[in-house]
């Protein structure tokens, strides 16, 4: 077998193959663009085509496709081949400058929440240098963005680099301040932990919801669930972990860096966490994790869930966004060093920080806003939906000190001593994993911890690029103009401290009373579900913000806020269709069955032993004709509630009463549906129960 280092990135047209393949001219100018975002010359587009093309046919590559993130959420491509007619009637393997830079697909059945009239069918991709192009299978795929016939974006891409631009603007601004000349560009780079459940595939494709929403809409309680956390970092089963053997090749030869991998605290439930890159490669890699997942898991007779919480009353999957910000000469801006509390430049970019979730803490939590993470927010294993800062005690004492104009005495670091001579004696990190904060600080990053598993990452990253870059611009048009500079730098840092010190909390994030003392002491928003938070995207403070900086125009948040909202009102639907579908003609039909076997049998028992009472058989039979019963009347309800709820034609109005009406009666057919399965005989039960699918894989 290979080693990982002769094969890492062998599917990646990466900068060894672009130095070994180019001409240095070529090189040269294809890296000013890609590093400091200079024009594209038509060329230099011409000669990358061609060794691009030339690379992707000795690998094999037939085809090429410009791969875009629409936004439906996961990945689009059309493939087109090489192939050219030749005079002699044989065909030549051509592909031009032109065809790399852009294409034209077919827009027309893609969410555009109102962008494009009817008519104007055409869209544009537009090749994003800054991301690898690489080979799938035998396809040559080119990262683009997405725009309609109009120009406005119909993708992801688009608003995050221009977030990252916007961004890079500002930071540049405030580093020039502190007489940094040399820095080029900054960047945010992103390490994001995904969270997956694995199922046998035989009891996956038994399982109608499994298999129309990605999650089970049914299912009791098993009697052993994850109350000993015996699963979490476990050992790894021979089958998952030949999976995840193969799993981490596929992404290595994607140049996809796969670092840690182990189990997670729920049955059948596993975490996969990359070293973190630039924000915008780091979402290309991760749409692409997402996908192989599915693949690879496919070629082991699994099916790998990404639902954001695929089993009710078990741990379900988030993805922690490990967010920081770095500058190309190699210094990350939200590293505070030996001693934070001296060292000016830190403290602004830590307070643009704080300022900047606590300003637009509504749009983080619009940012993570869907149908599947709505059920995992507040939950035992997530962040609560009231977002809050942790910084730890260093950095808390640091903020308070200068808030109150007090001296900062540094505490000495502890040294954790672990009793045992053998061992070594280690210091002790100033912060803390608070697996309870939504927003937390590692050390040199901030980890948002509220993304869900399915979430493309672009969505949240895009949002904290942009409010950051916001908190910057503020900073720098006070600053810039200011005759004093240490003198008003002073007072920013301290100002902002006392402004938005609210959105710190360093304690327990799942204590009912913090949600209390947030929302009524501190006035922090609580936005529970999509439906609540998702028209708040149109308030004007973040409506200018957005355009502002030039990340969105506001008929693209206009049809965002469409698009997210449908997409919330199509999930529940789907699944409350599924429920309706299920109960009537499985679930109901097996209880029914079984309340016939067990009359039959009090009936044969009657015949045979006449004296003796059938208090059992009565009182089962009693109960299951109750739940038939039940089933039937909530399956009516559910279904008459779905008519009323799909006449509803404005999709704010229809989220709404999704959120007020059709959950409660999904709620209650499952009760019905789930208390019935505990009596049902377990021949009779009609799909594989959460015991079978979260310990089916041996």
């Amino acid at each position: 077998m290979k080693a990982v280092t002769e094969f890492f990135g062998c599917k990646v047209f990466d900068d060894r193959i672009m130095k070994a393949t180019l001409s240095a001219e070529v090189y040269n100018s294809l890296r000013s663009t890609i590093d400091e975002g200079q024009d594209l010359d038509i060329g230099v587009a011409n000669a990358v085509a061609i060794a691009m093309k030339d690379w992707a046919v000795q690998n094999g590559a037939t085809h090429y496709t410009h791969w875009f993130q629409p936004m439906t959420g996961i990945t689009a491509e059309k493939h087109d081949s090489f192939i050219t007619p030749s005079p002699d009637g044989g065909v030549i393997m051509e592909f031009s400058g032109k065809e790399l830079i852009r294409g034209e697909p077919d827009a027309s059945s893609f969410p555009s929440g109102g962008l494009r009239a009817t008519f104007e069918a055409r869209g544009y991709t537009a090749w994003d240098p800054t991301s690898y192009a690489f080979i799938k299978g035998k396809t040559l795929c080119i990262p683009t963005a997405f725009c309609s016939y109009g120009g406005e974006a119909l993708d992801k891409k688009t608003p995050l680099l221009r977030s990252m631009e916007a961004l890079n603007r500002q930071a540049l601004r405030i580093l020039r301040l502190f007489g940094n000349t040399t820095v080029k560009c900054v960047r945010t780079s992103v390490g994001p932990e995904q969270e997956y459940f694995l199922v046998d595939k035989e009891m996956f494709d038994r399982r109608k919801d499994l298999v129309f929403t990605g999650r089970t809409l049914f299912g009791a309680k098993p009697p052993k669930g994850q109350e000993m956390d015996d699963h979490y970092f476990g050992v790894i089963k021979p089958r998952v972990s030949a999976y995840m053997e193969e799993l981490n090749e596929e992404l290595w030869k994607l140049g996809i860096l796969a670092k840690t991998e182990h189990n997670e605290v729920a049955p059948a439930q596993h975490e996969l966490a990359p070293i973190y890159t630039t924000t915008n490669v780091a979402t290309d890699h991760n749409q692409l994790t997402m996908e192989i997942m599915q693949k690879v898991a496919a070629k082991h007779g699994l099916v790998c869930l990404l639902h954001e919480k695929p089993f009710a009353g078990v741990n379900g999957s988030g993805k922690h966004n490990n967010w920081s910000v770095s500058t190309d000469t190699g210094v990350n801006l939200l590293s505070p060093g030996e001693t934070p509390y001296e060292n000016a430049q830190f403290l602004l970019f830590l307070c643009a920080v704080i300022k900047a979730v606590d300003d637009y803490q509504d749009l983080l939590r619009i940012a993570v806003a869907t149908a599947g993470n709505d059920h995992r927010l507040g939950a035992n294993e997530a962040p609560p939906a009231v977002v809050s800062i942790f910084l730890g005690d260093e950095l808390t004492a640091i903020l308070k000190s200068i808030e109150t104009g007090t001296p900062y005495s540094a505490a000495e670091k502890t040294e954790m001593k672990l009793g045992v001579n053998v061992l070594p004696n280690f210091t002790r990190d100033t912060t803390d994993r608070n697996r309870t904060s939504p927003f937390a600080f590692t050390g040199n990053k901030f980890e948002f911890r509220m993304l869900g598993s399915s979430n493309s990452i672009a969505c949240a990253n895009i949002m904290l690029n942009s409010a950051v870059a916001e908190s910057l611009k503020i900073y720098a048009d006070r600053l810039e103009g200011a005759e004093d500079f240490e003198g008003a730098l002073q007072e920013m840092i301290r100002k902002t401290i006392k402004d938005h010190k609210r959105i710190i909390f360093n304690g327990n994030g799942y204590d009912d009373a913090w949600i209390k003392e947030a929302t009524e002491q501190r006035g922090l928003l609580n936005y529970r579900t999509t439906a609540d938070c998702l028209p708040h995207l149109l308030d004007k403070k973040n409506v200018d913000m957005l355009t502002s900086h030039g990340v969105y125009s506001e008929a693209e948040l206009r049809s965002r806020c469409e698009i997210t909202l449908e997409n919330y009102c199509k999930t529940i639907m789907i699944e409350a269709n599924t429920m309706v579908n299920m109960a009537r003609r499985e679930i109901a039909p097996a209880v029914e069955a079984y309340a016939l076997e067990v009359a039959k049998t009090a009936s044969l028992k009657k015949s045979v032993l006449e004296d003796i009472p059938l208090a059992y058989e009565s009182e089962l039979l009693k109960k299951l004709s109750g739940l038939t019963c039940r089933i039937s009347a909530a399956t009516d309800e559910l279904e008459q509630c779905l008519l009323t709820v799909g006449q509803i034609s404005d999709v704010t109005e229809q989220s709404a009463a999704i959120r007020d009406d059709l959950l409660a009666q999904m709620t209650k057919l499952r009760a019905a549906c789930d208390e019935a399965e505990t009596v049902t005989a377990r021949k009779y039960w009609p799909f594989p129960t959460y015991g079978d699918l979260l310990f089916g894989v041996g």
